[in-house]
């Protein structure tokens, strides 16, 4: 108890200090993020990891906390994945390599003596789906980090449940290190997760969300890591759905997320923060409920049906693609250009315009013409 409290204190005051300094590195060397027309540095995925493994890994080797093989095995692949993120927050990384890498990463990590082959290969496909949904939580300031929060310290109490003490204080060093990033990452945020962040973190809560649900019955396991996961799936569903429905490419960012379309509701970015991380509170709360055998498989119906109920009704709004509107903006301007120029090509000559009666002078000279302007207003 006492090394948790201990680690838990040194990852968030790590991870805050971390922050803060690699904020001024990333806005020197430029590595930033446009949000709102604004640079915000983009290293604080870097922050999060090298709290999380550094205070996780003292405390395996001073055999405090020793993390054990399944913990040290996903800390490892973990941190394979962020420096993969960093690498793409650098530089152009396709999704493609991505995806492959966190296959093969869930790939180890998946106990295939305890589920099957069959059963392991789904729990792969669930872990990639599960970390990129993640990724894609970062488009409102501090959703990401806040989710994860509250993700990690219920996955660390069911993890303590099944008596898998280097997991949970593995999740419990990241949920503390999320916290301290949090310092400087709530709206209008100082610094941002990035890919680096998002891989790591997604990785971590979605792998062990397996782990911890391995050696449960089919049902009960599968319903609290539904639960678990719910925000970030409802998101990642919505958007597949309303970009299928509206002809877009699928894999092309676009304000189509659940915090873009509160936004449009007329909630506020704080707002926005606080109603989507009451619901990931929610279906947590719900979650552990049913780890622990206080609550029942149905209760995870219930998350399930406010989550379809809450995609069924964003995905019948149409949602424009602020891209494909000026896309189509510079094509109609264009062509009215070449309209506009084909028509001075064919345009007849113009005539020669009459010429204007010439001026009279004044009969009284200069000083009647000043009394007398029209010499035609007198009859």
């Amino acid at each position: 108890m006492l090394y948790g409290i201990a680690a838990a204190t040194a990852a968030l005051l790590l991870t805050a200090a971390l922050a803060a300094l690699l904020r001024t590195i990333a806005l020197r060397l430029g590595v930033v993020d446009r949000r709102r027309a604004r640079p915000v540095a983009l290293l604080g995925g870097v922050a999060v990891m090298a709290g999380t493994a550094l205070v996780a890994a003292l405390g395996d080797w001073t055999d405090v906390a020793p993390l054990g093989p399944e913990a040290g095995r996903l800390l490892v692949a973990a941190l394979g994945l962020a420096a993969l993120g960093l690498a793409a927050d650098l530089r152009t990384v396709p999704l493609a390599v991505r995806v492959c890498a966190v296959t093969a990463a869930a790939a180890l990590i998946v106990p295939y003596d305890v589920l099957g082959v069959p059963a392991g290969l789904l729990a792969v496909a669930w872990i990639v789906f599960v970390t990129h949904a993640f990724g894609s939580l970062d488009h409102v300031d501090g959703l990401m980090g806040t989710v994860g929060v509250v993700t990690a310290f219920a996955l660390a109490g069911c993890a303590a449940a099944e008596v898998m003490d280097g997991l949970a204080a593995l999740l419990s060093v990241l949920a503390a290190a999320l916290t301290g990033f949090l310092m400087h990452g709530w709206h209008p945020a100082r610094i941002v997760p990035g890919r680096c962040g998002s891989l790591f973190a997604g990785f971590v809560l979605a792998s062990a969300a397996v782990l911890v649900h391995a050696e449960r019955e089919a049902g009960p396991g599968i319903a609290a890591g539904f639960a678990l996961t719910a925000l970030a799936t409802a998101d990642a569903v919505l958007v597949l759905v309303s970009r299928r429905r509206a002809g877009r490419p699928l894999l092309r960012p676009g304000p189509d997320h659940l915090g873009h379309r509160l936004r449009r509701l007329g909630l506020t970015p704080q707002g926005c923060l606080v109603v989507l991380g009451t619901a990931a509170f929610a279906a947590v709360l719900v979650g552990l409920l049913i780890d622990l055998g206080w609550a029942g498989t149905d209760a995870a119906w219930w998350v399930a049906g406010v989550a379809a109920a809450v995609v069924a009704g964003f995905a019948l709004r149409p949602v424009r693609d602020p891209r494909g509107a000026r896309e189509r903006r510079m094509a109609r301007g264009a062509r009215e250009t070449r309209m506009a120029r084909q028509t001075r090509r064919t345009r007849p000559a113009r005539p020669d315009r009459v010429p204007s009666r010439p001026s009279v002078p004044s009969p009284g000279g200069p000083a009647s013409a000043g009394r007398d302007e029209n010499p035609y207003a007198r009859v």
